[in-house]
């Protein structure tokens, strides 16, 4: 309750607790006032921990008591935050609340809270959900770490959570507040100013996901959305495709932060080198048989990260990076945008390069799925069977199809490396990774070439994207 208490607080607005915040929006919390106005919910903080503390808003297309329904269904809630949630489970229902409703729910739960980085450690939490209904259409849901001092524990949840009132037109407006505090010994230097902004696991962060998320659904399943090219899906198609897409990222998202509740064993993890794991898939629905190699490298880059993101959505520029392209330009058979923006960079599309005298034979079909907003960009893709991607596309189940994605994530890094903002607009830090099958039985021990095909692979697309941006600034100075 106490908790509860606390959030309700921190969201009035009080000039004396927070603090605009240039980074991304938003707001962070001013510690000092903060310690002299709450109580020690989780008593005094273990030592070489750092707090950080966020809160930002937004209108999100869900109504309130829709929203309190998959904040408490686990696999929805993980859904919601595709790529910031590895894994999260359900422990216990304390509480099923009152009659049919949501209010006074209380459920114990764990998750792994992530960001999209080989570099930093996902954070292993567990946690109280309690969720309540504030007055008629205003509900809040509030967490709260439990058995944070447990061994191996690097981070604790203070009150944190949303508060969500109904909008007229179906929507509502979402208040999140972010306070965490954690061992920051474990995060490598460059990735600190990033965090502490709150566009790493913030506040800004969570909100940008929800919104991103509802968004692409109501978007993808809207009669008026058109499909690039003149393509024709039916709404089952495009749910298949959208569910496909979703869990390729997911995928590619546990691959490069170990999670996703895959045992994956490190093989190679030495400092500004590519961590290589591998993990053993038998008889997994839409994984591989065999075993399967991740490696995944984060590197700084002098340009600023949604301009990278263009760039790497270019296609006239992709063979110059993208190391699996069969080498000519590949075409889009159907771009599915996620948002109704113009210029849209939110898109689920599915591209072809077609090397026989048929656009029906011998074809490349590779999946691709791309995300953007203020607090980071990505973009992931996997070959995909000819035979099952069609059944897909006709509505069928995509939970069959075998994925092995790439793709790349970028976040601003907010203070650039070298202490000088790049371009006059920061730099970004970019995360490469590849998944590929070494051997088709999950048994069979891992052999060295396997380890320095993937490497090779890490180290060309790396230097492949740093020539792409050599080249951009040099073409805009010369244009200037």
């Amino acid at each position: 309750m106490s908790a509860m208490d606390e959030l309700m607080k921190l969201e009035q607005n009080n000039n004396l607790l927070w603090i605009g915040n240039t980074e991304g929006g938003g707001e962070v919390l001013d510690l000092n006032e903060y310690t002299r106005n709450f109580p020690l919910c989780l008593g005094m903080k273990p030592q070489g921990y750092v707090s950080e503390a966020s809160r930002a808003s937004g209108v999100v297309m869900i109504n309130s008591v829709a929203l309190m329904d998959s904040l408490l269904n686990v696999n929805q809630w993980r859904d919601m935050f595709l790529g910031m949630i590895g894994s999260s489970s359900m422990i216990d229902v304390i509480s099923g609340g009152t009659g049919d409703s949501r209010n006074g729910v209380v459920q114990l739960m764990q998750a792994e809270i992530q960001l999209v980085s080989p570099s930093v450690p996902a954070r292993q939490m567990r946690f109280i959900r309690y969720c309540r209904q504030q007055a008629e259409g205003v509900w809040a849901v509030v967490d709260v770490s439990v058995d944070a001092g447990r061994e191996g524990s690097t981070s604790r949840r203070l009150p944190s959570g949303c508060i969500v009132h109904d909008m007229p037109n179906g929507c509502s407006k979402v208040m999140w507040i972010e306070h965490t505090e954690y061992n920051e010994s474990g995060v490598p230097q460059h990735y600190r100013p990033l965090i502490r902004s709150g566009l790493g696991f913030g506040a800004q962060k969570w909100i940008a996901t929800l919104q991103r998320h509802f968004e692409c659904i109501a978007t993808i399943m809207s009669p008026d959305t058109t499909i690039e090219n003149g393509s024709v899906l039916s709404p089952g198609g495009k749910r298949s495709l959208a569910s496909l897409a979703q869990r390729m990222t997911a995928n590619f998202c546990a691959g490069v932060c170990a999670t996703g509740g895959h045992k994956w064993e490190v093989i190679s993890n030495e400092p500004e080198a590519a961590r290589i794991l591998i993990r053993k898939s038998l008889n997994n629905l839409g994984d591989p048989s065999g075993a399967v190699l991740s490696a995944s490298i984060s590197v700084w880059m002098p340009i600023q990260h949604q301009r990278l993101f263009a760039l790497m959505l270019n296609e006239e520029l992709r063979s110059k990076w993208d190391v699996l392209s069969p080498g000519s330009a590949m075409q889009n058979m159907i771009c599915l945008p996620k948002t109704q923006d113009l210029g849209n960079l939110n898109t689920i599309s599915l591209r072809a390069n077609a090397t026989g005298p048929s656009a029906n034979q011998n074809s490349v079909l590779v999946l691709q799925d791309s995300a953007t907003d203020v607090t980071g960009s990505l973009m992931v893709y996997a070959a995909v069977d000819v035979e099952a991607i069609t059944v897909v596309m006709n509505g069928g189940d995509s939970s069959y199809v075998a994925l092995l994605p790439s793709g790349f994530a970028i976040v601003p890094d907010c203070v650039a490396e070298s202490g000088v903002k790049a371009e006059g607009e920061g730099g970004s830090l970019l995360t490469v990774g590849f998944q590929i099958l070494v051997n088709d039985l999950p048994s069979s021990n891992i052999k060295m070439e396997s380890v320095n095909t993937v490497i090779n692979l890490i180290t060309r697309t790396v230097q492949g994207i740093k020539d792409v941006i050599h080249s951009d600034q040099q073409g805009r100075q010369i244009s200037s």
